[in-house]
């Protein structure tokens, strides 16, 4: 970022705005106007204090500006960052690829099936295979429902009941999901281009209503599945259910910044100890 930063412009000596918030100015139209995409990594502090000839604290004091609108948000030991606040699943893949920049990776999922974290992870792991990225450990952790037990949803939408086939279809795609991130990631340390690699998922008996990522226990991803009724093949038959849509799903971004106080801290804080209370309870070990 630090090599062209044209797109910022220069401040207006005879503006008679501080020059803080002419910064701030600038940042958020470069935001607003995507040539600072969601995930992006701002310039440094130093960077822009160079570009615009003022005190580090004077960009400091501009960085609050975005930072207290929510268009920024700080990550400890890595700078600033456009908030990805309602990325799409696609747009998850960017900042899955920043954490593996990491020496120690660590993700953990939970959800229905990990079909998103499974597609994300490959293109990660190919930039592993070809060298352009070279974490040194990756601990990945699945929590998902298990579908050999009744559940709420998903569900046949005549009877609105619990359906054994049903729950067997929404079994194949959680299983190719959590089989697929096992094994991509074990192929890695298989080669010896990871020095150690570990993957566990476990189960519980909850209906997945969400999904949660946690990357490097700085950073979460949240998103609500919307409960549709849609018309699927089962068994060659087709049925009406109510099923759990998880694809193009908004997900919210929070992360761990210098203020223990902050939203974003004390989100990423809670979903790391929900996340926790429930693999360390009721949740059991996936046998794939």
């Amino acid at each position: 970022m630090s090599e062209n930063l044209d797109f910022l412009g220069q401040l207006d000596p005879d503006d008679p705005k501080q020059a803080s918030q002419q910064i701030a100015n600038k940042l958020r139209a470069a935001i607003l106007t995507r040539r600072l995409a969601p995930g992006d990594k701002l310039p440094s502090q130093p960077d822009l204090a160079s570009r615009y000839g003022v005190a580090r604290e004077t960009v400091k004091r501009a960085l609050d500006l975005l930072r207290s609108e929510r268009l920024i948000v700080s990550r400890q030991g890595s700078g600033a960052f456009v908030r990805a606040q309602t990325q799409r699943p696609v747009e998850l893949r960017p900042h899955i690829e920043a954490a593996f920049e990491r020496p120690h990776v660590t993700i953990d999922f939970a959800g229905f099936s990990g079909e998103t974290l499974r597609d994300a992870l490959a293109e990660a792991l190919d930039k592993v295979r070809v060298g352009r990225l070279a974490p040194e450990t990756i601990v990945v952790r699945v929590l998902i429902s298990d579908m050999t037990v009744p559940m709420a949803l998903p569900s046949r939408a005549e009877t609105q009941a619990d359906d054994p086939a049903v729950r067997e279809r929404a079994e194949r795609i959680a299983r190719r999901a959590a089989d697929g991130i096992i094994d991509q990631v074990a192929e890695l340390g298989d080669l010896g281009l990871i020095r150690s690699t570990a993957v566990e998922v476990r189960m519980h008996r909850a209906s997945p209503l969400f999904k949660l990522y946690i990357l490097n226990s700085e950073e979460v991803f949240y998103g609500f599945y919307p409960v549709i009724e849609r018309t699927v093949s089962i068994k060659g038959e087709p049925m009406a259910i109510y099923d759990l849509m998880g694809k193009d799903v908004p997900l919210f971004h929070y992360a761990v910044t210098d203020d223990d106080t902050s939203h974003g801290t004390q989100f990423v804080e809670a979903s790391r100890q929900w996340f926790d209370s429930v693999w360390s309870t009721i949740a059991y070990r996936y046998d794939g």
